[in-house]
């Protein structure tokens, strides 16, 4: 008899809580679709802007140039539908094979020179303890330069009569050198400048992303005795992996497109050993006013490079993750 009693006390000390519970909240399914809507419909107004701006700036000149490559226009007159003939034209041309060739050089020369440069200097900027704001002030001076400022300076110091270098190398009883003037200096003299005006902000993505690496496999390495080389080689690098590949296939990229250095240096010259490709579509469009075909080598320039992504990313992807 006690134990029922104790019971119902229980259940009436319980029952006038049970009514003062919250009520369940709505399912999802059962709110009103107009409230589901809102939070899609902002987010769509927001992207609406940057998705005008890039279609306008970016998608239509693409659809424009894929037009273009099938007519023979110069953009005054009506254009005419010529189909396939603006690519062999361009593909029977022997100044292509030229251009290709320089580029591809000019490609080589700046990988080999231009892409361990900004890592060697992230990395002794690191371990630099004073004056590292200054040095990296120093570094990415180059790119608030003006691009054309700034090749022009790098013109004069490359004069043969009158030029800094060759000023500084006749005290050393050296010189002087045609840079510009001569076939088998021109295009290192352009890759010099270029990779003196790009290597700025490369640096500072190399030392953003350092910061990220753990400062205690420095510390391991330092117990063990690892020399500063050995720290970079099998801490530093192993750890930038993912950083440095994008950066190179961005470099790739960047250096087949190279346009100012030679258009403004060398002007293609001499004898056609600095002519790359975007001067070459600027040749074909704006001196010999065939927009067809300088619009079918930038095609050609967009496919090659899409394919040679595609082939970087695919031997990469394993190395990536490892």
């Amino acid at each position: 008899m006690s134990l029922m009693t104790t019971s119902l006390r229980r259940a009436r000390q319980v029952r006038p809580h049970v009514g003062l519970a919250a009520p369940a909240s709505r399912p999802a399914a059962d709110r009103p679709l107009r409230h589901r809507r809102r939070p899609r419909l902002a987010g769509w107004l927001f992207l609406l802007p940057m998705v005008l701006v890039f279609g306008c700036f970016a998608w239509w000149p693409i659809l424009r140039s894929l037009v273009l490559s099938v007519q023979y226009t110069n953009l005054v007159d009506p254009p005419t539908w010529v189909g396939l003939d603006n690519f062999s034209n361009l593909l029977a041309d022997p100044l292509l094979w030229t251009t290709v060739r320089n580029t591809v050089w000019f490609v080589l020369l700046a990988l080999v020179f231009g892409f361990p440069l900004p890592i060697l200097l992230s990395v002794v900027m690191s371990e630099l303890r004073r004056f590292s704001g200054l040095f990296r002030v120093l570094v990415y001076l180059p790119v608030a330069i003006p691009p054309v400022v700034a090749v022009l300076m790098w013109k004069w110091f490359y004069d043969p009569d009158f030029g800094m270098f060759n000023q500084v190398l006749g005290v050393f009883g050296l010189g002087p050198f045609p840079w510009l003037q001569d076939t088998a200096t021109a295009m290192p003299s352009l890759v010099l400048e270029a990779t003196w005006a790009a290597s700025g902000s490369t640096v500072l993505i190399y030392l953003a992303a350092l910061t990220s690496v753990p400062g205690e496999l420095y510390e391991a390495a330092e117990i063990d005795g690892a020399s500063i080389w050995r720290r970079v080689w099998h801490v530093t690098l192993p750890q930038l992996r993912g950083v440095l590949l994008i950066m190179l296939l961005l470099q790739i990229i960047g250096t087949f497109r190279v346009f100012t250095e030679p258009f403004v240096l060398t002007d293609g010259g001499p004898e056609d050993s600095t002519v790359t490709i975007l001067l070459l579509i600027y040749r074909y469009a704006f001196i010999n006013g065939d927009y067809g075909t300088a619009a079918a080598l930038g095609v050609l320039l967009a496919l090659a490079l899409g394919v040679i992504s595609a082939v970087y990313l695919r031997l990469t992807r394993k190395w990536s993750r490892t």
